[in-house]
Formats: C-alpha cells, sequence, structure tokens
C-alpha cells in the first residue's frame, strides 16, 4: 500500500506548479515549490524566485503563519540543510512546528544529500520522500546533473526541413522555421544558462543568441568553441554584453587573444583532444561557472562532435514541412555506419505542433 493519498498528490502537484514558476528566474539553483496545508486547506504557497532571495519553505511558512504549527508540508526538493546565501530550510520547517513532510525527491548537492530529512526527522518530525518524483526531476535536469555528472544538462536545438536539412549547401539557413517556433527557441534560451556554439556557426550567420522576448529576461551566457580563434572582433554576440561571452580555443598566444580580449570578452584555452577541442572539458568548466542547462545552437560539426562523445542529454528538433534536396546540409556529421546495428537510436518525450511546425524532443535511447 502506498504511503501517498489522493490529498497528497494533489498538493503535490500544486507544489510542482509553484516551482515551475521559477524555470527562467533560479539559476544557479533548482527550481523548487513548497505548500503548507493544515486541516485539508492550503495555508501557505511558496516559490524559489531567484538565487539569493527566500527558499520556497520560507516563502510557504510566512504566508501560512501560525497555521503551519501541526501542518503538513509539501516540497518538491529536500529541504536544504547547510548555510549558503540563505538559512538552512530545514531549521526554518522545525522552528515552524510542521509535523509532517513530504517531499518529491531528495537534493543531488553533496552539501544537504539526505541530511535536510535527517535533521527533520530528529527534530520529530514524520518525512515520506519520492512522490511524483519524475515530475521533479524533470523541473530540474540540469541541477540534477550538475550535481550527480560534473557537468551541465545539453540540449541541441536543429530546425530541419522534412527531409531533416538544416541549411542550404551554401549554408544559408534564415529562416527556415515559422515565428512561432523562433518564438520558442527564445524561451528554451532563456531557461538556460549557456548557448553553446562553434565557430563554423558564427562566421556564416553572425548570430547573437539574445533573449528577444516581450519583458525582462535573463540573458544566457555565450559559449564559442573557436579551435584558432577566428571570430571577428565586430561578431553581434561581442557588440552588447561582451563580458558575457567565453571563448573556448586552442590559442595560447597572448598576441593573438588581445583583438578579443579587447572586447570584453573572455579566454580559455583547453589542449586539443584528437585535433579536435576537448568538449567534454569545456562543459566540465562550466560547473566553475554554476551552469546547469546548456543549449547548443551550432551545426552539423559540433552536432556531431557532441553525439560521438556521447554528451547530447537531449533533443529539439522543429521540422519544419518542407523540402531543401539531397545537396543541403545534414543535422550530424557522423562516420559512416557499417550495419544499421550500429545506429543510435533515440526515445520521442514529447511531440506537439509549434505553428506550422512540429516540435519533437527526444533523448538517447
Amino acid at each position: 500500500m502506498s504511503d501517498f493519498n489522493a490529498a497528497d498528490h494533489r498538493f503535490m502537484a500544486e507544489a510542482l506548479r509553484l516551482a515551475e514558476q521559477g524555470l527562467y528566474t533560479t539559476e544557479p539553483n533548482p527550481r523548487v515549490g513548497c505548500v503548507v496545508v493544515k486541516d485539508g486547506e492550503i495555508a501557505g504557497r511558496g516559490f524559489h524566485r531567484k538565487a539569493g532571495e527566500a527558499h520556497a519553505e520560507v516563502l510557504a511558512l510566512k504566508e501560512a503563519g501560525s497555521d503551519a504549527k501541526g501542518a503538513t508540508l509539501y516540497v518538491t526538493l529536500e529541504p536544504c540543510s547547510h548555510q549558503g546565501k540563505t538559512p538552512p530550510c530545514a531549521d526554518a520547517v522545525i522552528a515552524a512546528g510542521i509535523k509532517r513532510v513530504v517531499a518529491a525527491m531528495g537534493d543531488p548537492n553533496p552539501k544537504v544529500a539526505g541530511q535536510g530529512f535527517e535533521k527533520l526527522k530528529r527534530a520529530g518530525i514524520t518525512v515520506l520522500s519520492g512522490l511524483m518524483e519524475p515530475q521533479a526531476s524533470a523541473l530540474n535536469p540540469g541541477f540534477i546533473s550538475r550535481m550527480t555528472r560534473g557537468r551541465p544538462w545539453v540540449r541541441s536545438k536543429l530546425a530541419v526541413s522534412l527531409d531533416g536539412r538544416t541549411a542550404l549547401a551554401s549554408g544559408q539557413s534564415k529562416w527556415i522555421s515559422g515565428d512561432a517556433a523562433r518564438e520558442d527557441v527564445h524561451r528554451w534560451r532563456a531557461r538556460s544558462s549557456v548557448v553553446l556554439t562553434g565557430i563554423g556557426t558564427i562566421l556564416a550567420d553572425d548570430p547573437n543568441f539574445s533573449v528577444r522576448l516581450a519583458g525582462e529576461w535573463r540573458q544566457p551566457v555565450k559559449v564559442v568553441v573557436d579551435t584558432n580563434l577566428s571570430t571577428p572582433p565586430n561578431a553581434k554576440l561581442l557588440q552588447q554584453n561582451a563580458e558575457q561571452v567565453y571563448f573556448a580555443t586552442a590559442v595560447d598566444d597572448p598576441e593573438e587573444q588581445e583583438a578579443i580580449l579587447n572586447t570584453g570578452a573572455s579566454i580559455q584555452v583547453f589542449p586539443e583532444k584528437r585535433g579536435f577541442m576537448d568538449l567534454k572539458a569545456i562543459l566540465e568548466s562550466l560547473v566553475e561557472l554554476e551552469c546547469n542547462e546548456v543549449l547548443v545552437e551550432a551545426g552539423a560539426g559540433m552536432n556531431g562532435a557532441l553525439l560521438e562523445a556521447g554528451l547530447l542529454d537531449e533533443f529539439i528538433i522543429y521540422i519544419v514541412p518542407c523540402l531543401m534536396g539531397d545537396t543541403a546540409r545534414g543535422m550530424f556529421s557522423l562516420p559512416p555506419l557499417a550495419s544499421l546495428q550500429e545506429r543510435r537510436e533515440l526515445v520521442i518525450t514529447d511531440m506537439r505542433m509549434i505553428g506550422n511546425d512540429l516540435r519533437v524532443m527526444l533523448r538517447p535511447k
């Protein structure tokens, strides 16, 4: 028999809905929602809005006030037990007199990792975990990846014709997808810590990879993999907020770096691996910047290299109802397969129409 009843599911669903409101703002912290329930009614709600501000539990407890005493607290992630930019949430839960805590999942952060639950149990609070855990994990794939794998969660965004082509042979690709799909891409950028691209895309399209949506939005850091430091200093992405642009290169000569550094951008030198940039090392270096989610907006070369290295976690593919012919460019530069058994299988996790285009979400099998 399950430890959870129908009411538990209903209140956790509300906590998850609240957590989702922090989708674009909580970086580098996880998205967390919380509700305090007394006598079958919600007495307090809260979600974490921004790093450095109050956590979801503290906000929900504040709203609940004296009704928190003897109540049940539903939270999408284990209450923290350590002093960060804010005091430990577990202490606030204990001080409020909460009787029962229901959490969707434990905190993968080694600084917490079960210690929050233990602190609550020692205070005599009933603690249950695991309710709607897949939904809670889906809100924070980047935070979980950074804490458990030492690298961000990596998504690749591709817009392709019905015959799987991303650009003409000349490199022209603006615009394959429709307005609605392009707006959807801006939302994926907005929730990402980093947009990762390659020198080929910079030279072909001169993009700036900014979030262009109505209202105020946090802009992602831009990381350019540029082996020979060939990016022109007047490139669009260096004309605004250049201090948010990082170059991963093999060029270690201060004179060759000077023009890029003068724009305000940063450069980090990585060793080449079999003649190519070490993409794994580049992604792992982003942990120092507390990056959770990376959106790859690049060509077939980089996408192929990431796929070959096993570094792509998810694909966002916009399939556009048009045909571009067999001389147009494909999605991934990969070595030829000797047999069908060598094919890379993917699992479709979501399909929906975005305007006139079909958006397919996939993950490696």
